[in-house]
């Protein structure tokens, strides 16, 4: 297998002026800036890029633009780590009227407690977990065993930081590998990853239903939950 050479730092002398690199392109591995991936609450990843030089809202945007080139197949919610930057950033580009109509990006649970409490377009319109009604879906009723009611979130929107997780432990050959290595390499294993996934929601999905058999209580919440994978779609680098 063909590997890319390690990276030697070049030493500027003091008394010089910096040489200008010249890069003939950025299709090398070491040198992108991230991978960024898609996925459903479950954990089945829906797409991945690679971006270059940096991870800016307009690339995202991009990204998400080719995962989700019609209404119809775009979910009514992303959950983005800053997705407060790419919401201004689509508004102020005109992308948000394409947008608008059928889905709202909220930051993810973990990264929004980082988020400025003075940022009012991201308390308002990017909260993962609203308690005023205004987002229903996102937020639901449950309770404890002794009964007592509490406000749950419907979705797990940490998908792709649990799915990055995983992904570390293969950092270290991933970023000697040549372009096409990678590229083989990372698809393969977010193809096996999905596989696992999803037989691990129809095992689920049968244990439940056998349970319900038991109990006398066969109303399908499982499949219905399933079913709710389908509004909203995590993105993450």
């Amino acid at each position: 297998m063909e590997w890319n050479p390690a990276i030697i730092p070049t030493v500027q002398p003091h008394d010089e002026e910096a040489p200008e690199i010249v890069r003939k392109h950025y299709f090398g591995p070491a040198r992108f800036y991230c991978a960024e991936t898609i996925c459903a609450p479950c954990g089945v990843v829906i797409g991945w890029a690679k971006f270059a030089k940096s991870e800016s809202p307009t690339k995202i945007l991009q990204f998400l633009h080719k995962i989700y080139p019609t209404e119809i197949s775009r979910p009514d919610y992303i959950c983005i780590d800053k997705a407060c930057l790419v919401l201004r950033t689509a508004i102020t580009n005109n992308a948000w009227d394409m947008w608008s109509t059928t889905t709202r990006f909220i930051v993810d649970s973990y990264h929004y407690n980082n988020h400025s409490a003075k940022d009012t377009l991201c308390n308002t319109w990017c909260n993962p977990a609203p308690t005023d009604g205004s987002a229903p879906n996102l937020v639901i009723m449950a309770r404890e065993k002794n009964g007592n009611p509490y406000w749950k979130r419907a979705f797990n929107t940490q998908a792709c930081e649990q799915l990055n997780s995983w992904l570390g432990g293969f950092e270290s050959i991933l970023k000697r590998m040549t372009v096409g290595n990678f590229d083989w390499f990372l698809h393969t294993m977010l193809f096996y990853h999905t596989k696992y996934v999803i037989e691990k929601q129809k095992r689920k999905q049968a244990k439940d239903k056998k349970k319900n058999r038991d109990s006398g209580d066969d109303d399908g919440d499982s499949d219905e939950d399933d079913e709710n994978d389908d509004w909203i779609n995590t993105v993450d680098e």
